[in-house]
């Protein structure tokens, strides 16, 4: 990566009170068929090993996924400037979860419909009604959702630890460049085996 340029990428502490969340990872994310299909698998890979990692000590998960109602008419504009999203109208194949990544019984499931985790769900709430005070963030897409959601993480007052290993997108560039933009501005990214250890050690 990139140098960061001096004035950015200060370190923001992670706490002992972390939560995984698990960012849209809906077959429509991982089928040929779908124009939203990612290029590789790498990432859902990832998020699977640390979603496992996270159960096995006790760290809450809390999934996200994406449906729209009939119409598309609560996805307003966003619908209308990504027309594959249509696909996610309803109920139905697309917009159900990998199985490597499926929640089990007792995790959240909150169901959005842009691009932010935070924007129109119950999560600011949660995460303040549980006491936690970091996120540690898998999914799709980088330059999407992902970031959206490292962004309002900061403006809430929660520190974001993204895993570069276990988020993905369309291209490497965007991908990578919004890494970069991420570390510089609003959370942390880390690697996979970093992830794990601060699961294990918090």
């Amino acid at each position: 990566m990139t140098e960061i340029a001096e004035g950015f990428g200060g370190t923001l502490s992670l706490g002992r009170r972390p939560v995984v969340l698990s960012i849209d990872l809906m077959r429509s994310y991982f089928d040929p068929d779908s124009p939203l299909c990612l290029p590789s698998t790498r990432c859902l890979e990832s998020a699977s090993r640390i979603i496992q990692k996270a159960r096995a000590n006790q760290v809450p998960v809390i999934h996200t996924r994406v449906e729209y109602g009939g119409g598309g008419i609560d996805g307003g504009l966003f619908v209308r400037k990504v027309p594959a999203l249509e696909l996610l109208i309803g109920s139905n194949p697309l917009n159900d979860f990998m199985p490597e990544v499926a929640p089990v019984d007792g995790e959240l499931v909150l169901t959005k419909q842009y691009a932010s985790a935070f924007f129109g769900t119950s999560l600011v709430s949660t995460l303040q009604a549980n006491s936690f005070d970091t996120i540690v963030v898998l999914g799709v897409s980088t330059s999407g959702c992902v970031r959206a959601t490292a962004v309002d993480a900061l403006q809430y007052g929660f520190t974001a630890v993204v895993v570069r290993d276990a988020v993905g997108d369309r291209e490497p560039g965007p991908h990578e460049a919004n890494l970069y933009d991420i570390q510089a501005k609003y959370a942390e990214v880390i690697d996979e085996a970093a992830a794990i250890t601060y699961l294990e050690n918090r």
